[in-house]
């Protein structure tokens, strides 16, 4: 769908010339005379882009411009203004109040075409992938191919002449450009070297369109840099074709376009000689460029900070004019712009020691003037080009750098996979090692040693006999430990809803088997569940409450509590505790608080629940007191 533009403007001249441009442009116009036509097309229509005079009969264009930006349906409506008001003052207003851009009068239409077209382009969420310049003076052959590109899949640009073919190549460079050989102005050869002559735009394909069956105009036409040519007689069809192929042997990567490099350059002027800026405007409108006059530093200071100029030409006769060069150059985004000193004597080595690039004298003329701006802009431009050509390159070099890194740490952690799978397969076969020659042995000395101890003719058993005997029994709870933690790191989690209510049951139980003697005061909360691997909690629980077991074996009236929490399960019992400052120690494989004469055990039980705990992807703490008891939390995420 074309974009829309609101054109206000009192002048019938100027809403016409305007509407003829952006007519061949593509767009759609809605024209206005008075502010009150635009107030009632801000209700009744929906538009892209809206042109507005800063002076009509019954408003003022920078109101307009306020409201259309409190407007609920136009906020975001590119907006321009359009004024004969050439003080910075004026352009300052317009600029703060909300405008895009300030044109002044006398104006190129077609450049006014162009830089709508560009300010939309910056606004569009993302540009496509293929698009082609169609520079053509026939409405009719435009359109056709408009058609057909599009049907094909092409995002379609319009130009109606090779100056603002050049002017919508600069804002928004194609992935190919199709111009006519014969244009009003500059012919589709020369448009075709320019855009050779371009660092930015000089790989993109070019197809020039000829009504010539001439063999000399094909090689003028090839001459020029033309990638291919078609015949206009010839089946549209062939531009697709010669398109498409043009296309797959284009490797160019496109650059970020840097701004207009063809289209209007804003040139500060800033001279209190009114007479002067008056005819070095004139000329510098002639050359393409956009004059923008201030009177003194203050507007010119007033003027960068909103909007920037391409080159700024200043008046140096007096030290105000080299104290403005010097506050340029201090500007951090504004030390790379041109500034050309102008002066009536002999000023050259004070303006260049205050950074100005260049020097020109009055009495030179504006001419002279003007070709020392034309350098100075072109250089900026090649400057501009050359840096964002560094900076692709070095984005490039990176970008491979962060590849070639990926690769590396891809390649190492797959190293370090694999050597975790042989270390893991390595603790397997120790495991089963220890499960099976280990435990042979110790049960011959745990048998041999009970019958030394029943051969015992005596009362109590022998002192060796004895003491071999506990430490075949601490070995072989040992190696269960060992065995239990090998087990917590090996194997898949496997999640299922389990009671821990009842597993909580079922472990006080043994625990109660195994030491019948106790009277342990035990409360169990109901209904706790949890999304977990029921085996490997079932072993957290039992060596959580087989620790308060046995820590509260010196404890009158023991009891123990295993409930949760909104934010944690936990067991908490009465018994000796330790001191706070060193639970972190419990933990570690083999860590005691305790000595072991006191409460035996192996050091191991705790670093089994904190394995198994992080292998669900949640933490284990503890929190006590020498002599009141200890409180051990767990929590279970969901998987």
């Amino acid at each position: 769908m074309a974009n829309t533009v609101l054109i206000v403007d009192d002048s019938l001249t100027v809403r016409m010339d305007l509407h003829e441009a952006f007519e061949e442009g593509g767009f759609r116009t809605v024209l206005c005379a008075t502010g009150a036509d635009a107030l009632a097309a801000f209700d009744a229509e929906q538009f892209d882009v809206a042109l507005f005079d800063v002076l009509l009969p019954d408003a003022d264009g920078v109101e307009l411009l306020r409201g259309l930006r409190a407007h609920p349906r136009h906020a975001g409506v590119i907006a321009l203004l359009l004024s004969s008001e050439a003080e910075v003052s004026d352009r300052l207003r317009g600029l703060r109040h909300g405008a895009d851009d300030y044109v002044g009068k006398p104006y190129d239409a077609h450049a006014v075409v162009a830089r709508s077209r560009e300010l939309l382009q910056r606004g569009a969420d993302a540009p496509a992938e293929r698009s082609v310049l169609v520079i053509d003076d026939s409405l009719t052959f435009r359109e056709e191919l408009r058609d057909l590109l599009s049907d094909a899949g092409y995002e379609v640009l319009l130009a109606v002449s090779g100056e603002e073919g050049l002017r919508v190549a600069a804002a928004r460079p194609p992935s190919a450009i199709v111009v006519d050989g014969v244009l009003p102005g500059i012919d589709g050869a020369t448009v075709i070297r320019r855009v050779r002559l371009d660092a930015t735009l000089r790989n993109v394909p070019c197809l020039l369109l000829t009504a010539s069956d001439d063999y000399a105009t094909e090689l003028q036409i090839l001459d020029a840099g033309a990638d291919a040519f078609v015949r206009k007689q010839e089946n549209l069809a062939v531009v697709l074709a010669k398109l498409a192929a043009v296309l797959r042997k284009s490797t160019a990567t496109p650059l970020p376009p840097a701004g207009p490099f063809h289209g209007q350059v804003k040139v500060l002027l800033v001279d209190p000689d009114r007479g002067f800026l008056d005819r070095a405007a004139e000329q510098l409108r002639e050359e393409g460029y956009e004059p923008v006059a201030a009177p003194d530093a203050d507007d010119a200071l007033a003027m960068l900070a909103v909007q920037p100029a391409g080159c700024v030409v200043l008046a140096v006769d007096d030290t105000g004019g080299l104290e403005l060069c010097s506050r340029i150059r201090s500007v951090p985004g504004l030390r790379d712009m041109p500034v050309i000193g102008l002066g009536g004597g002999d000023l050259l080595l004070d303006c260049l020691a205050a950074g100005a690039d260049d020097y020109v004298r009055r009495d030179d003329g504006v001419s002279t003037l003007r070709a020392h701006i034309r350098a100075h802009i072109r250089r900026q431009q090649l400057h501009e080009q050359n840096r964002r050509i560094r900076d692709e390159l070095v984005r490039r070099e990176l970008e491979a750098a962060e590849e070639r890194a990926a690769r590396q740490v891809a390649e190492t952690r797959a190293e370090l996979v694999e050597e975790l799978e042989w270390r893991n397969r390595e603790l397997e076969a120790f495991s089963g090692s220890v499960s099976h020659d280990l435990r042979s042995p110790l049960q011959t000395i745990l048998s041999f040693s009970e019958l030394l101890m029943e051969e015992q003719t005596g009362n109590e058993p022998g002192d060796l006999a004895l003491r071999i005997h506990k430490a075949a029994l601490r070995m072989n709870a040992l190696i269960d430990a060992l065995l239990q933690l090998a087990g917590a790191n090996r194997g898949q989690i496997q999640r299922s809803d389990v009671d821990l209510s009842a597993v909580a049951v079922d472990v006080v139980e043994e625990l109660r088997q195994r030491d019948p003697e106790r009277d342990v005061e035990v409360g169990i909360q109901p209904r706790m569940r949890a999304s977990c691997d029921g085996e490997l909690v079932r072993a957290v629980l039992m060596n959580l409450v087989g620790n308060a077991w046995k820590f509260t074996g010196r404890t009158l009236r023991a009891r123990i509590e295993i409930g949760c929490s909104p934010q944690a399960f936990y067991v908490r019992d009465n018994g000796a505790g330790f001191p706070a400052d060193r639970a972190d120690q419990l933990f570690r494989p083999f860590g005691r608080l305790h000595s072991s004469s006191d409460f035996p055990g192996t050091g191991i039980g705790l670093t089994t629940v904190q394995r198994i705990v992080d292998r669900h992807g949640g933490r284990v703490w503890a929190q006590s007191e020498p002599g009141r008891g200890a409180t051990f939390s767990f929590t279970l995420p969901e998987g």
